[in-house]
């Protein structure tokens, strides 16, 4: 989902600081298939590894909050402060801040009662807040032009809030809504499959240049990135629960860990090959 910028826009921003430029494209993967790969098995394991620690370990969902949402601060503390994009680091954060955006659905509807379909909403409405902030200031929600520490911050946010609401409507679909693991998986799946048709078809019937090319673009990468969340909760779930809930009773402990070791080999590879390294021309 990638298409070019603007020679002048480009020029502009080189002129400023290029150096600065540069160090902050390379804080983000460029959006490859290793990326949506590793993202849905990023959401897995928020999924199966929250329930891991809040159950298997007995830490219950309040120590786990604290000691996840340690880890990410200290992991998103070096990832800022890092010159330029580092896969493991990278990655490390979008583990750690999947867990949290489960761990935060968990504690709301769990902890205080509140229900998945509110929670739902209100996740929704934040996230468009924080998408709508995000334009208002950077008049851009490409994550290929994450070139400011305020940019960087606004990205991690809705990341966050994407997590949150993913977890929110995917247990609301499967478990309240009774559409069950699997088919939650074929839904979310097919929804993701869908926004990725329209948006070659647009992207076939659009010149190379015309000024929708880049907006479509932007808002594909942004359904898609949305819905991967619940359709990887959907997976981790059917995975781990039990045959009587659904599931292929794998439980959390081998479904966290084939999906963490995964995620291990795949980023090993990133960090050889740098397939995943974003090209200074080009803009999602």
């Amino acid at each position: 989902m990638t298409t070019t910028v603007s020679t002048a826009n480009l020029t502009e921003q080189k002129s400023t600081d290029p150096s600065k430029f540069r160090q902050m494209l390379n804080k983000v993967p460029e959006v490859t298939l290793y990326f949506w790969i590793i993202k849905i098995l990023c959401t897995t394991v928020g999924e199966t590894f929250a329930d891991y620690l809040n159950t298997n370990l007995n830490l219950g969902l309040t120590n786990t909050t604290y000691v996840i949402g340690t880890l990410l601060l200290v992991v998103l503390f070096f990832q800022f402060k890092a010159k330029k994009y580092i896969p493991g680091m990278y990655w490390i954060a979008v583990v750690l801040i999947s867990v949290v955006g489960t761990l935060i659905t968990d504690n709301l509807t769990d902890g205080f009662g509140i229900s998945l379909k509110i929670t739902t909403v209100v996740f929704s409405v934040l996230l468009a807040v924080v998408f709508a902030a995000w334009y208002a200031s950077e008049k851009t929600l490409s994550v290929h032009s994450i070139v400011t520490t305020k940019r960087e911050a606004f990205y991690w946010l809705t990341i966050l809030f994407t997590f949150a609401l993913g977890t929110a409507s995917g247990d609301l679909i499967a478990e309240q809504f009774s559409v069950g693991y699997l088919n939650s998986v074929l839904l979310f799946a097919g929804c993701i499959a869908l926004v990725t048709g329209v948006y070659y078809l647009v992207k076939r019937r659009l010149a190379v240049k015309h000024q929708l090319q880049s907006a479509y673009a932007i808002l594909a990468f942004w359904l898609a990135y949305v819905l991967t969340r619940p359709l990887g909760a959907s997976i981790g779930d059917y995975m781990s629960q039990s045959h009587d809930d659904g599931g292929l009773a794998l439980g959390t402990t081998v479904t966290s860990g084939i999906f963490l070791a995964a995620i291990l080999c795949l980023v090993v590879y990133l960090s050889v090959t740098k397939k995943d390294q974003i090209k200074t021309e080009k803009l999602v």
